[in-house]
């Protein structure tokens, strides 16, 4: 007897966040929130999902990020095991929701190769490359309009959201082909931090 599988393709969500500052804790210390997630599948680049805060209830782009988090089987984005992942967890505890599965990520910041003398955010790593997908900028007063959920405000966050995604999914593309990223590592949503505390 003779048994065929056919392996389906891996299904990579590329994904981003942005947030504003939400409450003091004491001196510079503040608490944040989610204000935009930005993702898409690598294989359909064109079709972008852009959830805002001002347009949507926080847990309603939390529960929509979640089901398409759950379809993949990795995730990849710019500093997400060390920023995006760990900010939508805490919206999620504070919402009250289920937590983040542990998922298989590809981070392009800390599975970069071991380098020195160069800048290692998404911006500089996509200039070397001669990534053309440019990184939308905000001034000052530009963040103070998004983080107000004004209409302009929303206007531009989601360009930016939307714009690194674009940009990051060209970036690890290009990385991934010159052999810039180590392997990819899975993402602990439940593990205890390691980290000594901050308040």
């Amino acid at each position: 007897m003779v048994i065929r599988l056919e392996a389906r393709p891996q299904r990579i969500l590329d994904f981003d966040i942005e947030n504003r500052p939400l409450s003091y804790l004491g001196s510079d210390f503040t608490t944040a929130e989610v204000t935009a997630i930005s993702w898409c599948w690598t294989n359909t680049p064109e079709a972008v999902t852009v959830c805002l805060l001002g347009e949507l209830r926080l847990e309603d782009i939390l529960r929509e990020f979640c089901e398409a988090y759950a379809q993949a089987d990795l995730v990849t984005g710019h500093f997400i095991r060390g920023h995006d992942l760990p900010m939508i967890n805490g919206a999620l505890v504070e919402c009250r929701m289920p937590l983040l599965g542990d998922k298989l990520t590809s981070d392009t910041k800390l599975d970069f190769a071991r380098t020195k003398g160069i800048s290692l955010s998404q911006e500089s790593i996509a200039d070397m490359l001669r990534i053309e997908a440019a990184k939308v900028h905000m001034r000052q007063s530009m963040w103070r309009a998004a983080n107000r959920l004004t209409p302009e405000g929303l206007r531009m966050v989601r360009e930016r959201v939307v714009g690194d995604v674009r940009q990051h999914l060209r970036t690890r593309e290009e990385c991934l082909k010159l052999g810039y990223l180590g392997p990819p590592k899975e993402w602990r949503s439940g593990s205890a931090r390691a980290e000594s505390y901050t308040p």
